[in-house]
């Protein structure tokens, strides 16, 4: 009566292996992209959103410590290495004169800055290189700046945000002699401050320490700038 039957169609079959296949391709490609693609590296920061002065804020540090006029920074989130970049030498006001030079550079950690290089602070009429600066933790509400020959300390509410800092020619002699360190100066038994055998101060105790401390202070300072 009618036709012959149309024939099933028939679709071919693949293997199950072939897909576990193509399945592990697919895996192993995406791993690939992911090693392969750049990751962002710690050695310098670059986020839009944080600034030199975040930073110095997740380590306890106020922001303070830096002067406005940073025009770029980079960090290594491993040693906690730094260096910001300013448009000039500066100078800012804050109980004494601090110098910052073009490159400032140091060691990060919480609490504290370490191996710090661009920064000096003056006392009368001299320039001492500041090597580290620390504060308390708990907070006393002082933080201390390293000069060498003691840890000068200063009230935390003068740090609370970044100084205006005035321009410093680059040709000017303050900057070779902040660069100095205090090792180019020597005291004499009478507690004198010379350098190069001619005298600065005749009573570093009188003249420099009692400004900043008290006795009881200075009579713990054996081996330092003034002799005991």
């Amino acid at each position: 009566m009618g036709g012959p039957c149309p024939k099933s169609l028939i679709f071919p079959q693949f293997p199950k292996q072939s897909l576990n296949l193509e399945r592990w391709v697919l895996i192993l490609f995406l791993v690939v992209v992911v090693v392969v693609l750049p990751l962002p590296t710690t050695a310098t920061a670059v986020s839009p959103s944080s600034s030199i002065y975040d930073h110095l804020r997740q380590q306890g540090l106020p922001i303070g410590i830096l002067p406005k006029g940073i025009t770029e920074y980079s960090l290594n989130g491993s040693t906690g290495e730094f260096r910001v970049l300013l448009a000039q030498p500066c100078h800012a006001k804050f109980e004494n004169q601090v110098l910052y030079d073009f490159n400032v550079s140091g060691v990060l950690s919480f609490g504290r800055i370490a191996n710090l290089s661009g920064v000096s602070a003056q006392e009368l009429f001299l320039w001492f290189p500041v090597k580290g600066i620390r504060v308390d933790v708990p907070s006393s509400g002082l933080i201390y700046f390293d000069v060498g020959v003691v840890d000068k300390q200063f009230s935390l509410s003068l740090f609370e945000s970044p100084p205006d800092c005035t321009a410093v020619d680059p040709s000017d002699p303050n900057l070779n002699r902040a660069a100095h360190h205090t090792d180019h100066y020597s005291h004499s038994p009478s507690g004198s401050l010379s350098k190069d055998g001619i005298t600065l101060a005749t009573s570093c105790k009188s003249i420099y320490f009692k400004r900043q401390f008290n006795d009881d202070v200075i009579s713990h300072l054996p081996n330092k700038l003034c002799p005991i």
